[in-house]
């Protein structure tokens, strides 16, 4: 009952202002269990997908989405709780991993839709980045429900870092068609097999929203990027506090 009125009212002020576009409905499953794996561009991903797709999809999100305060905050988690996503506590970056695979495979028990984003960060430059392979190919091997890749497109150019008012354009979401790793049961102990389920599916996505790949993760992109961004202000500040030097011994 609250995951129709959010997706009613919340959905349809999405589609009306946003007017995203879809290819691919047809290989979502009408019932049973499957993973939707897409890339993750934007915070607004977790809105547009829930909204296109007629199925629930529930996907795990950052338990700060469902404790951050002001306006904006609590519109946030009337939405996620709403639609039924899933917090989870990042802080033990172990025990959080765990959580996310159990949440995925009780979701898949029951029959629903679970989303995940293998990069298991958004995008810092809109480059698909490494899957990280501990949660979507552990939850597809215990499960056997087909991975589904999904490309979210544009939805990164909607609210840029930096933007508070989002920028009004047309997001796409393609959607591909099932990926059966029925071959793999009974391995989700082998690390290689872990590597290669998710370099798969990575691919799949790729090929889905034309983007370039890089084979590093996408936290470790954000780290060389933060400390490019530090080098350049000190380099910056030493090269103010030179001249400001040379300014004043010219003075003296």
């Amino acid at each position: 009952m609250i995951y129709g009125a959010m997706k009613f009212s919340i959905g349809g002020s999405l589609k009306l202002a946003f007017r995203p576009w879809v290819e691919g409905l047809e290989n979502i499953p009408v019932d049973g269990p499957a993973i939707l794996a897409s890339n993750h561009l934007s915070f607004s991903d977790s809105f547009f997908l829930p909204t296109m797709l007629d199925r629930k999809v529930t996907f795990i999100a950052k338990a700060e989405y469902f404790t951050s305060p002001g306006v904006k905050g609590k519109l946030t988690a009337a939405f996620f709780k709403g639609v039924g996503q899933l917090p989870v506590d990042r802080s033990g970056a172990r025990g959080a991993g765990e959580a996310a695979i159990k949440a995925g495979l009780d979701v898949l028990e029951a029959g629903g839709l679970f989303g995940i984003y293998p990069e298991g960060t958004r995008s810092p430059d809109g480059r698909l980045y490494r899957g990280k392979p501990g949660g979507l190919a552990r939850v597809a091997l215990a499960s056997g429900a087909p991975v589904i890749p999904v490309a979210m497109i544009d939805t990164e150019k909607i609210q840029p870092p930096g933007k508070v008012v989002p920028k009004l354009m047309r997001p796409g979401i393609r959607i591909g068609e099932p990926l059966d790793f029925s071959r793999y049961r009974g391995m989700e102990s082998d690390r290689f097999i872990l590597r290669s389920l998710t370099d798969e599916v990575m691919y799949e996505i790729m090929k889905l929203s034309g983007q370039e790949y890089v084979d590093i993760y996408a936290t470790a992109a954000k780290r060389q990027i933060a400390d490019a961004e530090k080098a350049a202000k000190a380099a910056a500040k030493a090269k103010a506090e030179q001249q400001t030097e040379t300014t004043d011994r010219s003075a003296a």
